[in-house]
């Protein structure tokens, strides 16, 4: 009952803060500012404004969208997703797909090397010295700074942004998992080695059980970041994705499409976040 008050209360609280927020943003962009647009401006430069098109004694606007352009932009994005009129136009489902797939790939790579070299590591304390110097000056440097070489050896934008976001999961998922191996209580491996179980079951059915809630950690920890490089990954190579998207409305300077592109990315990464949070549930225990 005391949880179902909480989350209520709090329901209630970001419902309170959302309204805010939309009605400061209403206020901030519907206020005109102060003077003509021809304020400081000689008789010459009014009348060449005036060939241009311009009206310079026209009251100026903040010139950002208010919210109801943005949802109204919403609902024409997400009415019909999934259309392709060409290169550089295509629905944010499409953009999406791409996106989420990029993702995909390089956090299953990251993952097939971080976890069973995490686990070398974290039971090998002579392995443990011996690639601490290369985890800690590879882990620093920034995913986006592998993208020229990326490009340049890969000779593909697409495999290279699989690239760098398999360079960018990988180092909270190895780090994580070496410490979770690393902190499984002796107790418990003593007791494996007293029954004389193999190695390999020792690692299926005792090191594993303890260490996946560490293990989900660098696993949520890597995903956050993958999402946030690929979108800027996705801005330096063009071609298709959400980034792509972002960058492409800038472009054409639609300021209600690049804040709609922005929630979407928020709502996405917090999805993602989410579903991790709900396996770390699942796999941890109470001792």
């Amino acid at each position: 009952m005391k949880t179902l008050n909480l989350n209520l209360r709090a329901a209630l609280v970001s419902l309170l803060l959302f309204v805010c927020f939309v009605g400061a943003w209403h206020l901030g962009t519907s206020a005109p500012s102060v003077g003509g647009s021809s304020a400081g401006m000689t008789a010459e430069e009014i009348e060449y404004a005036k060939l241009l098109g311009k009206d310079p004694g026209a009251e100026k606007t903040t010139g950002f969208p208010q919210p109801l352009a943005v949802a109204e932009a919403s609902w024409a994005h997400l009415s019909n997703p999934f259309y392709d009129n060409g290169p550089n136009d295509k629905g944010v489902g499409i953009q999406l797909g791409h996106s989420l797939a990029r993702v995909a790939a390089g956090f299953l790579l990251a993952m097939a090397v971080a976890i069973p070299l995490g686990f070398l590591i974290g039971m090998s304390p002579l392995m443990q010295k011996a690639f601490d110097p290369f985890v800690q000056v590879l882990k620093p440097i920034s995913p986006l700074a592998w993208m020229p070489l990326a490009l340049y050896t890969l000779k593909d934008s697409n495999v290279s942004g699989v690239f760098v976001i398999f360079i960018c999961s990988i180092w909270p998922m190895l780090i994580n998992t070496a410490f979770g191996v690393a902190s499984v209580r002796r107790d418990w491996l003593n007791v494996a080695s007293t029954l004389e179980v193999s190695p390999l079951r020792k690692a299926m059915q005792v090191i594993l059980p303890a260490a996946a809630p560490t293990i989900l950690t660098g696993m949520r920890i890597s995903m956050g970041i993958a999402w946030l490089v690929i979108v800027a990954a996705e801005m330096l190579v063009g071609g298709t994705g959400i980034g792509y998207f972002v960058w492409n409305e800038w472009n054409n300077l639609s300021l209600t499409n690049v804040i709609f592109a922005v929630l979407v990315i928020g709502v996405v990464g917090m999805l993602l976040d989410l579903m991790f949070a709900q396996l770390q549930k699942v796999v941890t225990y109470v001792e």
